[in-house]
């Protein structure tokens, strides 16, 4: 849920994965936090030592998760006590093993060992390695005491778990010792933010791991170039962009951008490119929208056409395909604007025909035409940690690079347009019935007597741990149904990927049925809530 702000976190320096490289600038380790998948790269600075403020960290936070934690430091400090802090590798590896099983409870050994999956309330790997050498030391080798996170007012981002941890011999330092601060894996980011860093504050307790320009800590994504083979169009390019740029090195564009559509999703975006240093100008459809970024340094665009004429690269991100063509087909419309050598970026989730009408018609006026849908919801957009899905002019998307690390923490190139689209709503098709799967099992725990909460503890212990069960569970929960993922725009997705299904003879009979519990969660004026809103449906 939105629960505000977070407290300082338990943790401890592991070994990041082989390939995932250091960011530049100053000393940071890779750090993960007990009781939780979080894994970040921290500095120094933001560092300090678990013992000397565990009394202010347990007063802070007082919550089910933060004691699990707590717990989980003290029995690997009890099992580790009287160790030779320069033990070797081996002899120390069999024992934290041991430990984390007792910790996490939840583990497959041999193979989870070495690779991290990131989910809420739950830790599903119980790495031997890493956790040897525990952060942090004092002009020692390997000390093994625990972390805490320490306060700062830096926004986080979160990137994926390494797939890897072995025991870490950390260097010499006097300045390791520190406390870092952010949220717990099953918590939903509040929105970044763009103050300076001051290790002091004590307001501050956000963990994001960044993998763009923003302040504090940086996190390279774990992603890789990608090649599958299609069985009919032969070998398909899916490749990762490179938007994991460290902390301080991403360039902006210097073409100009404008951005049309300022809804959950393209208000984040925007804040973002303007944060990164981005030329940028806004129209949407309601004027007053736009003011809020005029302050942030934002140009008005009177019309789509205007912004499209003014801007070499114009981005736009509605609601859905009539929407999509009203906006470059209509009066002033975006195909106005179009003249040979102008780019348009179309980031809506919409069908695949109708994405390739409207890269028909900007291609036959010059311009040069890119899908870019986001996989994401408003909190991740603010964060600017959207996972973009990219197909059409590879120039383009080329073109796009500091515009998507600006915006995302991945994207991905799928080749001709329409793959993305098309991506895009299978995506979609699988969180929407989920969403609705988990309201059905709350529903039916209520009606049968069983505790909610509970079974989302259950839940949250499994295998099916995951930060969107956790935060639409806690929505639910606390009747908290403020939209993150409006649930027409849910709907809207199952019904175009059924009809997907429909046009290739495929059938998508969960999807049908999950699409029919948000039909009636719409009669019932839930539209304009969260999609977690769909559990009403279910209320007899």
């Amino acid at each position: 849920g939105k629960l505000g702000r977070y407290p300082p976190w338990p943790g401890k320096i592991v070994n990041p994965p082989k390939d995932l490289k250091k960011p530049r600038g100053k000393k940071c380790f890779f750090v993960k936090f007990f009781g939780t998948e979080d894994h970040a790269w921290i500095k120094v600075e933001q560092l300090k030592p678990y013992h000397p403020h565990k009394e202010e960290m347990i007063k802070i936070n007082k919550g089910k998760r933060f004691q699990q934690a707590v717990d989980a430091v003290e029995e690997f400090l009890r099992k580790t006590k009287g160790k030779d802090q320069a033990s070797s590798h081996n002899s120390t590896e069999e024992k934290n093993r041991h430990n984390s099983s007792e910790e996490r409870g939840k583990q497959s050994a041999g193979e989870e060992k070495r690779k991290a999956t990131l989910s809420e309330g739950k830790v599903k790997k119980g790495t031997g390695e890493g956790k040897k050498r525990v952060s942090s030391v004092s002009s020692e080798r390997g000390s093994k005491s625990p972390l805490k996170r320490a306060q700062d007012q830096s926004p986080r981002k979160r990137g994926r778990p390494p797939k890897d941890e072995k025991d870490l011999t950390i260097p010499e330092s006097s300045t390791v010792k520190r406390v870092m601060t952010g949220t717990v894996a099953g918590f939903k980011w509040p929105p970044s933010v763009s103050e300076p860093v001051k290790d002091s504050d004590p307001h501050f307790h956000h963990f994001l791991l960044s993998q763009t320009e923003k302040p504090a800590v940086c996190y390279q994504a774990i992603t890789k170039k990608l090649k599958v083979c299609e069985e009919e169009t032969g070998s398909t390019s899916i490749q990762a962009a490179d938007s994991t740029a460290v902390n301080g090195s991403i360039t902006p564009t210097d073409k100009k951008i404008g951005f049309l559509g300022l809804g959950l999703m393209g208000s984040g975006i925007v804040s973002n490119l303007l944060k990164m240093g981005h030329t940028v100008t806004v129209w949407n459809r309601t004027a007053e929208k736009c003011d809020l970024f005029i302050q942030e340094g934002a140009r008005l665009g009177r019309t789509p056409a205007e912004v499209v004429s003014t801007c070499d690269i114009t981005f736009a991100c509605v609601s859905d395909p009539k929407a999509a063509k009203d906006l470059v087909l209509g009066p002033s419309g975006v195909l106005q604007g179009i003249r040979p050598g102008k780019c348009y970026v179309d980031m809506s989730t919409v069908d695949a025909d109708t994405v390739t009408e409207l890269a028909q018609v900007i291609v036959s006026r010059g311009g040069r035409f890119l899908e870019a849908p986001v996989s994401g919801n408003q909190q991740l957009s603010n964060d600017g940690m959207l996972v973009i899905l990219a197909a059409g002019d590879r120039g383009l998307y080329e073109d796009c690079s500091s515009c998507f690390q600006a915006m995302g923490k991945t994207s991905f190139f799928l080749g001709e347009v329409g793959n993305a689209a098309k991506m895009m709503l299978i995506v979609n098709m699988v969180q929407g019935s989920f969403m609705a799967t988990i309201a059905e099992g709350l529903t039916l725990a209520q009606v049968t007597g069983q505790s909610q909460q509970t079974l989302l503890d259950i839940l949250n212990q499994g295998q099916l741990a995951s930060i969107f069960l956790d935060q639409k569970c806690q929505n639910i929960l606390q009747g908290n149904f403020k939209p993150d993922f409006y649930l027409k725009y849910i709907q809207k997705d199952l019904r175009l990927a059924i009809a997907l299904g429909d046009s290739v003879n495929h059938p998508t009979p969960m999807a049908a049925a999950a699409n029919e519990v948000y039909k009636r969660a719409k009669a019932l004026d839930q539209s304009d809530n969260d999609m977690s809103a769909v559990y009403r449906a279910y209320i007899h």
